[in-house]
């Protein structure tokens, strides 16, 4: 298995830390932008807003990952990605998992913005994108795994109903999460690692057979994909 420092992950968890520090400061000094709702001033130009994603503003598509609503949500959000992300990361490679986690923020808010209304932050439409691709890579590498393979499949699975289960609670963004998984199946679909035993023994090592044109596909899959759900909900809204 490739092995090496996830400094991709780690430095996530850090950029994210302190953008929600920034929020916090932002209220601190500023109040709210919106006292009603609560919102502060981050949130007020990077939470996903329909209205003001049809007004041009797209970045919104990938901004509400980089925001959290609380302490407990960006702790849960951190958690979650140094669980998943380590492991990913070493397996995927830093450039390729860095792309996994930003399509997945995308896919997810786009799913978010074409079927809710209201808005949304946080990074867990990346993170449920995480857990799709460790799916996926399970499957596509079951070989290697063995007899550990129905196990820690199982674990995927479950782990996904559980959280889209507690997903229909009010409040939490569900579609924001499908769209998030969706993305990360898709992407690791075409693009996650596709290890062989390569060498000649005792001299043996797992390599990587997947080729960088299909991570180009993968890549252009999922930017298609949603890119076409991203114009439908600008041009014909399907949420308000």
């Amino acid at each position: 298995m490739p092995s090496s420092v996830p400094y991709v992950t780690y430095s996530i968890v850090g950029v994210t830390t302190v953008m929600y520090l920034l929020q916090v400061a932002s209220v601190y000094f500023f109040g709210y932008a919106n006292a009603v709702s609560q919102i502060d001033w981050l949130e007020a130009y990077g939470a996903r807003i329909n209205e003001f994603i049809r007004a041009g503003e797209l970045w919104r598509l990938l901004t509400p990952a980089l925001l959290h609503a609380s302490i407990p949500h960006i702790l849960f959000n951190m958690y979650a990605l140094v669980v998943f992300g380590i492991g990913l990361e070493r397996n995927f490679g830093h450039w390729r998992f860095l792309t996994l986690y930003v399509l997945c923020a995308f896919t997810g808010n786009v799913l978010s913005f074409l079927l809710s209304s209201g808005y949304s932050v946080g990074a867990s439409t990346a993170i449920f994108g995480l857990i799709g691709a460790e799916g996926i890579f399970l499957y596509q590498n079951r070989k290697m795994f063995g007899n550990q393979f129905g196990r820690a499949i199982g674990n995927i699975v479950f782990i996904v109903a559980i959280n889209l289960f507690l997903d229909l609670t009010p409040g939490i963004d569900i579609w924001g999460h499908i769209g998030g998984l969706l993305g990360g199946l898709i992407f690791a679909l075409f693009a996650g690692p596709r290890f062989e035993v390569e060498g000649i023994y005792p001299a043996l090592h797992l390599a990587d057979t997947r080729e960088p044109r299909e991570v180009l596909t993968g890549v252009a899959a999922v930017i298609l994909l949603f890119g076409a759900l991203a114009m439908i909900g600008i041009f014909h809204p399907i949420a308000p």
